[in-house]
């Protein structure tokens, strides 16, 4: 009996030293920063799976990216299966960045300023190449004062410049500011044009010189639509701007939930019941300006040699398209913006999955190579990869391929060449 009496106290003391080692390293993860946890919480035993043969391997991370894109692409499709949506091609946005103090934190590493600073650069070239007609323009807000980087344009590389060369942080954040600032400049934005502001938001508070709320109901009034990123935590007056403009507001959880949330500004929204009536607007197509001739360019008013575009209507000289002749008040545009348009109209229908119970059926015969890219979709040992079918041509294409059809290339390989003519196809 002592003996047993013994061993119940030793394995008693045992328990509490482990509960005790258990309190400590959730005491440990709980002080560390988000970017931290991520490396200690990193089991790279876990990320082995067993293979057929019973050797271990990687797990195929490449699938599990594609799952990832596909759970996206049916939720696009879904959202807009029930009736065709009007979409806004022809954007003016405003990115709004928080630059205050609270920017510095460094709870994403290296701080939350940086990452904010890298995840914008792509998204501007993201936005510009799904929405080539749009403009772009870029705001601050540092010690209380909103102050506009950039105009509203068509270049990302100058948007881009323009950000690095300002990234210091300091002060309080005022969304009232930023808001009076950018409904000034798209309040004189023409009624085709659809009017959007993005914020990406560091702060806890809003140090506001009035009324917020009635700089949210003029912002509404004026058809603006207004989405918040948050990067600390949920706002109550954040949640209010997005829900009276009908913008989407989100917080991040790391740096790659981040760039999930600004990815999704990039394609065009719906358009607002009182935009979705149709408009005939009036564009010019400028000729490219030879080379070796000096004019005065119109956007910045100084004198450059070649390169540029002339204006069909006034022969002004501008450097970028698209962009809004600056004498004449024309819209210039070039062909090739509105073929790359013209997609969002109408999208690929999304592939379906090759399940495993018809790769591993003897009565259906599936080809050796994708159609796309001619590659294998066989694995080693000669099995059947995991494969997509487009619905309509029912060819196949493996998952790289499915992934730039429906996000660069917007035409499916298989369907277009059952479009070629008859004599083609004869020849």
């Amino acid at each position: 009996m002592e003996l047993l009496h013994r061993d119940m106290k030793n394995n008693k003391k045992k328990f509490n030293a482990q509960d005790d080692d258990d309190e400590d390293e959730e005491e440990e993860n709980g002080n560390l920063d988000a970017w931290e946890r991520a490396y200690v919480d990193e089991r790279s035993w876990e990320s082995l799976q067993e293979d057929e043969s019973g050797l271990l391997r990687p797990i195929d991370n490449k699938t599990l990216h594609h799952a990832q894109y596909r759970r996206r692409l049916r939720a696009l499709s879904s959202s807009s299966a029930a009736s065709r949506i009007q979409k806004g091609l022809i954007r003016y946005l405003y990115l709004i960045i928080d630059l205050s103090r609270a920017a510095g934190e460094m709870d994403f590493r290296p701080s939350r300023m940086v990452v904010v600073a890298k995840q914008v650069e792509a998204f501007i070239r993201e936005f510009f190449d799904q929405n080539p007609l749009s403009q772009i323009g870029l705001v601050t807000i540092k010690d209380g004062v909103a102050q506009c980087l950039t105009d509203l344009g068509g270049s990302p590389e100058s948007h881009i410049k323009a950000l690095a060369g300002k990234l210091e942080c300091s002060g309080d954040s005022s969304i009232q500011n930023a808001l009076d600032l950018v409904h000034d400049f798209l309040n004189q934005i023409p009624s085709y044009g659809h009017r959007e502001v993005l914020i990406m938001y560091s702060a806890l508070s809003t140090c506001d010189p009035g009324d917020i709320m009635e700089t949210i109901q003029k912002c509404k009034k004026s058809k603006m639509r207004c989405s918040v990123i948050g990067l600390s935590a949920e706002l109550f007056i954040c949640k209010h701007l997005c829900q009276e403009t009908g913008g989407m507001y989100s917080v991040a959880l790391d740096e790659s939930h981040l760039k999930e949330l600004v990815l999704e500004h990039a394609p065009p929204p719906p358009a607002i019941a009182e935009f979705a009536i149709a408009n005939l607007i009036k564009m010019g197509f400028p000729q490219r300006a030879a080379e070796g001739v000096i004019s005065i360019c119109s956007c910045h008013k100084e004198a450059k040699v070649g390169g540029g575009y002339t204006c069909p209507r006034c022969k002004a000289r501008v450097c970028e398209l698209p962009t809004e002749c600056r004498i004449c008040g024309l819209t210039l545009v070039s062909s090739p913006h509105l073929a790359r348009s013209y997609h969002h109209l109408f999208p690929i229908t999304p592939f379906d999955d090759v399940g495993p119970s018809v790769l591993n059926s003897a009565h259906h015969k599936l080809p050796k190579k994708c159609f796309g890219c001619l590659q294998s979709l066989l694995n080693p040992g000669n099995m059947p990869g995991p494969c997509v079918a487009c619905p309509k041509c029912k060819q196949h294409f493996c998952l790289e391929c499915d992934i730039y059809i429906h996000e660069s290339l917007h035409n499916c390989p298989g369907c277009e060449s059952f479009r070629q003519p008859n004599s083609v196809t004869a020849t």
